[in-house]
């Protein structure tokens, strides 16, 4: 079974065409140029701007599903940085959207980091609407990396987030439980048990339905308190670390030679740390 990390290098929905582009493996290819053969492999295709189409229709498959490629989207924004006038500001928010819902993972931040070069928008009457929603993104995202969920439903629900969530977010299917997922993935790694009032504050869901919502986790249920399965970062466990280290032989020779050294305050506490490493050894 796959590991979240080879799934978030290579979710199992992508294609081989897909796969091709981001991970650069293609075809090679050959040609003449002045008599000698040059041979090239298709990671060339990886920067190819007529490409654009396809990783955009991809991007538009993951908003009307659950599925997430973060490496894809990541491409996409890279073509815009070596090609301005592909930008599409639309394209850029949904790839923002999705990586909102990784929290607590980077991957935001890896998209943010490729926006820094934006061209400014050539017509007066469609305002690029990228500069406004970036920064709501900002903080939703803030708020979700702090796990402050009951702020993140007010902020998020409030008029001010009206334009995001009406052109936006409504067109990413199952946004919201995917900030639910979020919340889980947090609630997993800090509670063994939590009561469904403060989960259901988590969720912005009523108690039945965040009921309802963990008993599809496999989570139980006893008197108002949601069980959270153990898990290796909810169950605390220590551990002793012993470590044999090998002396060299020109250790040795130090300790023969340190008795001759003027007996220094410094030089003695340096003889009786080294005397007892050697002992303990």
């Amino acid at each position: 079974m796959p590991g979240p990390t080879s799934s978030w290098v290579c979710p199992p929905e992508r294609t081989q065409i897909i796969e091709n582009l981001v991970s650069g493996v293609g075809e090679s290819k050959q040609t003449h140029l002045k008599g000698i053969r040059v041979v090239y492999c298709g990671s060339l295709d990886r920067y190819n701007p007529s490409n654009i189409g396809i990783l955009e229709d991809y991007l538009y498959q993951q908003t009307r599903s659950e599925e997430y490629d973060c490496l894809a989207n990541l491409a996409i924004l890279k073509l815009y940085q070596f090609n301005p006038t592909l930008y599409n500001s639309d394209v850029v928010i949904h790839i923002l959207i999705k990586a909102l819902t990784s929290a607590p993972f980077p991957d935001f931040y890896l998209c943010v980091s490729l926006l820094d070069e934006r061209p400014s928008s050539a017509n007066a009457d469609e305002p690029d609407p990228l500069p406004s929603i970036l920064p709501q993104l900002q903080q939703l995202y803030a708020l979700l990396q702090q796990c402050r969920f009951p702020a993140f439903w007010t902020l998020y629900l409030s008029e001010e987030y009206r334009v995001l969530r009406e052109e936006y977010t409504v067109e990413s299917v199952s946004f919201e439980d995917s900030v639910r997922k979020v919340v889980v993935r947090a609630v997993k790694a800090a509670f063994t048990k939590i009561g469904v009032k403060r989960l259901s504050s988590y969720f912005n869901l009523e108690e039945t339905a965040s009921e309802a919502f963990v008993s599809k986790l496999g989570w139980s249920i006893e008197d108002g308190v949601v069980i959270v399965p153990p898990n290796p970062d909810n169950q605390i466990q220590s551990t002793v670390v012993q470590e044999t280290i090998a002396l060299p032989r020109t250790f040795t020779s130090l300790l023969r030679i340190l008795p001759h050294i003027p007996a220094d305050g410094r030089v003695i506490e340096l003889v009786k740390v080294i005397t007892h490493a050697a002992r303990t050894a």
